[in-house]
């Protein structure tokens, strides 16, 4: 049996990329979760925000009471990770915008960075501690403006940050799901392994 085998990870299940992301989850031999009751938030070790529209998926946070239970699952030490739209979510402050969703995630982001979706298009990134050849999928992206001291940039495109991470929190432009490559997920899962670890030594 791997290590990850006893490490459940979920996917907010309100929209967006959902299956995608658990079919990476599971090619890295971990359990995946799609959550759409806040009850369920309890039984997993980490928690992925897909891509999709943020303020659609903010609409649907609210009216299936959600916000609470994911700020509650931020202060609890468990692992997040947001993905384009789900960065959005994590960041602290949005430019152009008077405040923030979840807002765990001590970084400005900016909306729809790399032009509309049909201007999608893919390049390969050198993503710190996970690959040097990571293929990444930019579709309608945000990008970082600005991280606080205690966020690590994970890669940058065109002089634009594009992955970062703060303690329990990770959080990425593009889509890692649509893929074949599944070793930025991996990397969030070991988070979550470690967070695991950690808070019940």
């Amino acid at each position: 049996m791997s290590a990850t085998a006893n490490i459940k990870i979920g996917v907010l299940g309100l929209q967006g990329a959902v299956r995608e992301h658990v079919n990476a989850i599971e090619a890295n031999n971990a359990e995946a979760v799609v959550v759409k009751k806040v009850e369920q938030l309890d039984d997993i070790d980490g928690l992925i925000i897909p891509g999709g529209e943020s303020t659609t998926m903010r609409r649907l946070i609210d009216k299936y009471e959600f916000m609470e239970a994911l700020q509650a699952f931020a202060q609890s030490g468990k692992p997040m990770f947001g993905t384009c739209a789900g960065l959005i979510l994590l960041a602290n402050s949005i430019k152009g915008y008077d405040k923030p969703h979840i807002g765990v995630m001590d970084v400005q982001v900016e909306r729809n960075s790399f032009g509309r979706q049909r201007e999608s298009f893919e390049v390969n990134l050198d993503i710190a501690g996970v690959a040097e050849d990571f293929t990444a999928v930019f579709i309608r992206a945000p990008h970082i403006v600005s991280v606080g001291e205690n966020v690590e940039v994970l890669a940058k495109y065109n002089n634009h940050i594009v992955a970062a991470r703060e303690g329990q929190f990770l959080g990425c432009s593009f889509h890692p799901e649509l893929t074949e490559d599944h070793r930025l997920t991996g990397y969030f899962i070991k988070m979550a392994m470690e967070a695991k670890q950690h808070l019940f030594a």
